[in-house]
């Protein structure tokens, strides 16, 4: 396919690559989902060549800029890209699709290489998630899963993945379970606006003609906020739920937190923000079983008295279909158990989603 020089978001999906020529910094604020970081200047360059425009000359600060940006560009053709085929066609954005990304394409363009520049760069990119995070949701179908805390709601959504179902895993996606205790271990949240170009990107893959099953969630995901239409529309549309014997729901959750058990400073510091709902004495009580490694009886008690009062509050207000949302009951809450329901959902699906879904 043949494209002139500039191109827009709408035909990202044609290029073998999109490569980001920002910096590293400006990278990890956000970056369109799939794309690869060969800055033509750091940080550190940046700033410098920045300084220089200010308090010296525009002259002298693109002077140093363009040997900079050669050098990097020679290190880059050395390196990542020493490998790509000729039929390669990369896509190249910066900022706003400026003298960064137009520096990149010209060389690549020089070897051979169908290389072309993203208009408006990084800013138009923007621009357009944000204005699909305003129309995508209205036009999906989505499916609410529901279920207590440790019902594996999102293993079941990878069960659901794996049998053809279209997903939206939030908790995925912002690297969070959801609840006061869910931050995962290594794995920092990203920052709201890749959160946000993480979602656009499922969103824009789903096809309106077969559903879409996303986790019940609150406004904020850790502290990440869900688009406001997204949510508005997770609130009016149809749910189901996931039930499971509080039993199940503590072997499970004491092996998903097992994290914690190596931990019991930040596991102490995350159970006193809930001295506010519960008060002191039982706060010291629930950390005392965590210093006897009671783990269990935490976890039962923790279920009973915080997590599904509050879940029930919180369902209750915010999905009010979930009074006639079909019951999926697991008696056990592992791989077999929740594959089977997820078949069970998939196989209830109307027959023109299926249909959808088979081709």
């Amino acid at each position: 396919m043949k494209f002139s020089a500039t191109v827009n978001v709408s035909q990202l999906d044609h290029f073998t690559d999109v490569i980001d020529v920002r910096s590293p910094s400006e990278f990890v604020l956000d970056h369109i989902p799939g794309a690869i970081n060969l800055p033509v200047l750091d940080d550190s360059q940046r700033e410098r060549v920045g300084t220089l425009y200010k308090q010296t000359s525009s002259f002298e600060a693109k002077k140093v800029g363009a040997a900079l940006v050669a050098r990097n560009i020679a290190i880059h053709l050395e390196t990542a890209l020493k490998d790509r085929p000729k039929e390669w066609q990369p896509l190249i954005y910066c900022w706003r699709g400026g003298n960064r990304s137009a520096s990149l394409t010209h060389v690549l363009r020089q070897v051979g290489w169908n290389a072309h520049v993203l208009d408006g760069g990084y800013k138009s990119f923007r621009r357009h998630v944000i204005a699909e995070l305003e129309r995508l949701p209205d036009i999906l179908q989505l499916r609410v899963v529901c279920g207590s805390t440790g019902s594996g709601k999102s293993r079941l959504l990878q069960e659901i993945t794996r049998l053809g179902g279209q997903v939206l895993d939030l908790e995925e996606l912002a690297r969070h379970r959801g609840s006061v205790l869910g931050g995962l271990p290594d794995h920092p949240q990203p920052t709201q606006k890749y959160f946000e170009s993480a979602i656009w990107e499922v969103l824009r893959r789903c096809d309106p003609a077969r559903p879409v099953f996303v986790e019940a969630e609150s406004k904020k995901v850790g502290q990440l906020r869900v688009p406001e239409v997204l949510i508005n529309r997770m609130w009016r549309s149809n749910c189901l739920f996931v039930d499971a014997p509080i039993t199940a729901r503590v072997e499970f959750l004491s092996q998903e937190y097992q994290h914690f058990r190596g931990d019991f400073s930040s596991l102490s510091d995350k159970l006193r923000c809930l001295r506010s709902l519960h008060g002191s004495e039982k706060i010291e009580g629930w950390i005392e079983l965590a210093r006897q490694s009671r783990w269990d009886e935490l976890i039962e008690q923790l279920l009973r008295e915080h997590y599904d009062p509050a879940y029930r509050r919180s369902m209750l207000s915010h999905y009010p279909s979930l009074d006639t949302a079909p019951n999926y009951r697991a008696e056990k809450i592992d791989e077999t158990s929740l594959r089977n329901i997820a078949r069970e959902i998939i196989n209830e699906l109307p027959v023109k989603s299926l249909e959808h879904a088979a081709t």
